[in-house]
């Protein structure tokens, strides 16, 4: 019985510890700040899905439900610091089907990707996002197409059926069309499966950058600050016509006009842009 009130104690003094240190850590490491800016990232957006599921639930799963989600994150540059400056948006077309690609950066594209994000567009995402939780069971019900990219039959597939949903349901669809997140402020090669859909559903492609987060963000340094990110949207690309011979072309051309905004707009005091002075970041579009 004489253990109980020493055990309180410690925890007690555990406590007062940790209050102590944990401003301590914040205003005098800059890579504790880091992780604790990205843990309440992520453990914020797992806490809002936890509210918009039972609001999207109505619904059952509903690509509509992507503006109850977006509403819902809209927020969060607010709380970091983050000015998010669109730009071109009157290039989205009025009322047709189309597939948005966008350059991918971190995490934090969903701060941009909620800025711009045009009506009765989701994201396809790869299909391990379906298991993050509340997270993955929001992005069910709000239409987000899952792939499997381990997989290529399967995505394959459900690209087939995607083309066909565009044309029947009036549904857009954004896409990383670089395959994984590049933290290195550059822009990957693209992978070509996004350019196949859109010429399959003979649509057109509309490119989105987003400037460099290297001023306010950076994963291999542990910094992340407040600062500001510009988001261009880029006149669409037309495919009436085109066949699936002409895709690695077009791939190759909307990766060009892409990186040269990416570069124009990273430089221009909108979006950070050091990296610009290091070798590196270009290369030559893939499968």
């Amino acid at each position: 019985m004489e253990l109980w009130p020493g055990a309180w104690t410690v925890l007690l003094l555990l406590f007062l510890l940790l209050l102590f240190l944990l401003p301590a850590l914040w205003f005098c490491s800059p890579s504790a700040k880091y992780f604790f800016k990205m843990a309440f990232y992520n453990g914020w957006i797992l806490f809002l899905a936890v509210l918009a599921i039972p609001v999207c639930a109505v619904r059952g799963r509903n690509v509509e439900n992507m503006k109850i989600l977006r509403l819902m994150l809209l927020h969060i540059k607010y709380l970091y610091g983050i000015r998010v400056e669109v730009r071109g948006a009157h290039h989205f077309p009025p009322s047709q089907p189309y597939v948005v690609v966008s350059n991918h950066q971190s995490s934090l594209d969903l701060l941009g990707m909620m800025e711009v994000l045009p009506s009765r567009c989701v994201p396809i995402a790869k299909r391990e996002l379906l298991w993050a939780g509340s997270a993955g069971l929001a992005c069910w019900l709000a239409g987000v197409i899952f792939i499997d990219r381990k997989r290529t039959g399967d995505a394959i597939n459900v690209m087939s059926e995607v083309a066909q949903t565009l044309l029947t349901q009036d549904v857009r669809v954004w896409v990383f069309p670089e395959g994984t997140r590049n933290h290195n402020g550059s822009m990957l090669p693209f992978k070509r499966g996004a350019f196949h859909l859109a010429v399959q559903a003979q649509v057109p492609i509309v490119p989105i950058v987003m400037s460099s987060y290297q001023d306010f963000y950076c994963k291999k340094e542990r910094r992340f600050t407040s600062g500001r990110c510009q988001v261009r949207v880029l006149p669409p690309v037309p495919t009436e016509g085109l066949t699936p011979d002409d895709v690695p072309a077009l791939a190759d051309r909307v990766r060009h006009s892409m990186l040269t905004v990416f570069r124009e707009i990273s430089t221009d005091g909108r979006g950070g842009g050091d990296y610009l002075k290091k070798p590196g970041g270009v290369g030559e579009a893939r499968l």
